[in-house]
């Protein structure tokens, strides 16, 4: 790669940050896609990546994915990411979270950040002690706040819901098969509620144990993480890491619908018309996984209450309808159409 602006996934961004600090070993990276509609708002990710230019390439995937979530939810904030650079063992210090806290700050806030994989509401207190620019803090009583993942889990079972009522024309998943690929914090929570409403579930993790203590609370079925992809059933719901829908597997689909929680599900843009071309409905993932920004947001900007959170994560199974009428007129597939939409909500259509 001869620089920056040649990586696939560079996308016209703001601004790319890269943090590192040796006193506590620190590496990061900061993406902002886009401030148009306000600052670059999205999670810190803690991952241990094979090589840099994969963490690099993860920040530019995920700033981007923030920038068409933050304005297909309505939401006064551009889309911004930040990932940490993990050691093999996983390695995370208090002062390795200070050192990221004082480089966020550093960006006078062109850049909020919260809660993604590997990070918790402990790791933001820790931040929020060198930076303003944080949320995803717990909250007291009735107040907004706190971990953003059961909000996401919120909004994709609301999402899923309205994919079953569109594709299969039921308004239950009452004797449905539902194959989630994770078991992770928005992966229970979809899981929890849809076995409350009847549903039959298959759980994958590359985490077997975590798979296996899911199954066993809701019932479900454990199968292998290489497995997923290709089981029969009524929907997948991808809701781990991204890039799982390729030229390959999508050919290997046994399923009428996608829908779930995973951040950047489709490896390229030519996938969203290989999974139409199937007649597979999709829910476009930035959409479909806003709740917890939508909590995040209105956190950070004081501009609502807990009814006001649930109200606004109540509002994406009508975004993902206006997605699927658009695409049922024009022939274009779902992603095509939701990232058309986003594009000119942030002044680049």
């Amino acid at each position: 790669m001869d620089s920056l602006w040649d990586f696939p996934d560079f996308d016209e961004h703001e601004l790319v940050h890269f943090v590192t600090d040796p006193k506590t070993g620190l590496r990061a990276v900061i993406a902002v896609h886009s401030t148009h509609l306000g600052p670059g708002a999205g999670g810190t990710r803690f991952w241990h990546y094979a090589r840099p230019d994969d963490a690099i390439a993860d920040a530019l995937r995920l700033s981007r994915g923030m920038s068409y979530k933050n304005a297909m939810a309505g939401l006064p904030l551009g889309g911004g990411k930040a990932v940490i650079l993990a050691d093999a063992a996983r390695t995370k210090t208090p002062e390795m979270l200070a050192a990221f806290g004082r480089a966020v700050g550093g960006l006078c806030g062109r850049y909020v950040t919260a809660e993604d994989v590997g990070m918790n509401v402990a790791d933001m207190v820790a931040i929020a002690k060198e930076t303003e620019y944080v949320a995803g803090l717990p909250a007291a009583r009735g107040a907004v706040g706190g971990d953003p993942g059961p909000h996401t889990s919120y909004g994709v079972f609301l999402g899923l819901k309205a994919a079953v009522r569109r594709k299969l024309g039921k308004h239950s998943l009452a004797g449905l098969h539902i194959a989630i690929q994770g078991a992770g914090s928005v992966a229970s929570g979809l899981a929890r509620r849809a076995a409350a409403e009847g549903a039959r579930l298959s759980i994958a993790d590359v985490d077997a144990e975590r798979a296996s203590a899911l199954a066993r609370e809701v019932g479900g079925t454990v199968v292998g993480a290489d497995a997923i992809m290709t089981l029969e059933a009524d929907v997948l719901s991808p809701n781990a890491l991204g890039a799982i829908l390729t030229e390959e597997s999508i050919a290997t689909l046994n399923v009428p619908i996608v829908a779930g929680g995973a951040n950047n599900q489709m490896a390229t843009r030519d996938d969203g018309d290989r999974i139409h071309a199937r007649s597979i409905l999709y829910a476009p993932d930035y959409v479909i996984n806003a709740g917890g920004i939508i909590n995040v947001s209105t956190e950070y900007l004081h501009d609502g209450d807990e009814d006001m959170v649930r109200a606004r994560i109540e509002a994406i199974p009508g975004r993902l309808d206006q997605i699927w009428d658009e695409s049922d007129a024009s022939g274009k597939n779902p992603a095509r159409v939701a990232g058309n939409m986003a594009r000119r909500l942030i002044g680049r259509g």
